[in-house]
């Protein structure tokens, strides 16, 4: 998807370190699993220091095949979250008092509400951000300030925000089939900050050719990717959730750091 890899000799031959699983879920959809999940490591190796970004967390990621709308992505990912916050509400409260002793915060508010992105861009524009790009990618600033307005109005934390441009999208994106301008992809969002990316894979391989050439990826280094369509996939979708991430909003940390016993950031190995 684009991240940096962290490379490493495997008995020999040269390899890297997982960053994500998605080409391995695609390919156990074409092999008629119609829905995988897997929780494990995943490791990234860019410079991001920031509050939110660890070289190493645990991902949680799911593929599944669709039937008539990637809607039905989006409404697994709500399921999720709405176990995981009544569980934790419900299940863990005395540690939630624990954490809450040191880190004072207050219980995240949940409903299921999904808004397209242009939807979004109305709501900052008439909130105060005219400027915004209605077709461009939206900054950590103004997921902040629409993760506000979203809470003043719908009076939630959480949130799914669809149908965003095609062109800030990876390659592997399904484009909208009423507007190619726009795609079929999503993000989550919690406090305002941006949880999962996920959204239906082009599960064409002449499409899939198609969408890499346009995006100026070289189409023999991701052959064996498109390979893995050419017998026939079903339309499938998914999204991959960093759990340390979701820890440090559901909690209002500051810091993702303060949600790993040991953190893995550009700047610390060890201990």
């Amino acid at each position: 998807g684009g991240a940096s890899v962290f490379k490493l000799d495997y008995m020999g031959t040269p390899a890297c370190l997982a960053q994500s699983p998605q080409l391995y879920k695609q390919m156990a959809i074409t092999a008629d699993c119609e829905r995988v999940f897997e929780v494990g490591p995943v490791f990234r190796a860019e410079n991001s220091n920031t509050h939110r970004h660890l070289c190493e967390f645990m991902g949680l990621d799911f593929e599944m095949a669709i039937n008539e709308h990637y809607c039905e992505v989006m409404e697994v990912v709500e399921g999720v979250f709405e176990h995981i916050f009544t569980g934790l509400a419900t299940r863990h409260s005395r540690e939630l008092a624990v954490v809450g002793q040191q880190f004072p915060f207050s219980m995240p508010e949940f409903k299921r509400l999904r808004l397209t992105f242009a939807e979004g861009i109305k709501m900052l524009q008439e909130g105060g951000y005219p400027d915004v790009d209605p077709v461009g990618d939206l900054s950590t600033e103004i997921e902040r300030a629409l993760g506000k307005l979203v809470k003043e109005k719908y009076g939630t934390d959480f949130y799914i925000l669809h149908r965003y441009p095609l062109a800030v999208r990876p390659f592997y994106t399904m484009p909208c089939v009423d507007d190619p301008i726009y795609s079929n992809s999503f993000d989550v969002f919690i406090r305002g900050e941006e949880i999962i990316s996920g959204a239906q894979r082009v599960h064409d391989a002449d499409l899939l050719t198609e969408r890499a050439t346009a995006c100026g990826v070289p189409v023999d280094s991701i052959a064996s990717y498109i390979d893995a369509f050419r017998l026939g996939a079903p339309p499938h979708g998914g999204a991959g959730v960093g759990l340390e991430r979701v820890v440090m909003l559901y909690l209002g940390l500051d810091n993702i750091r303060k949600t790993s016993m040991f953190p893995r950031d550009p700047k610390r190995l060890t201990p």
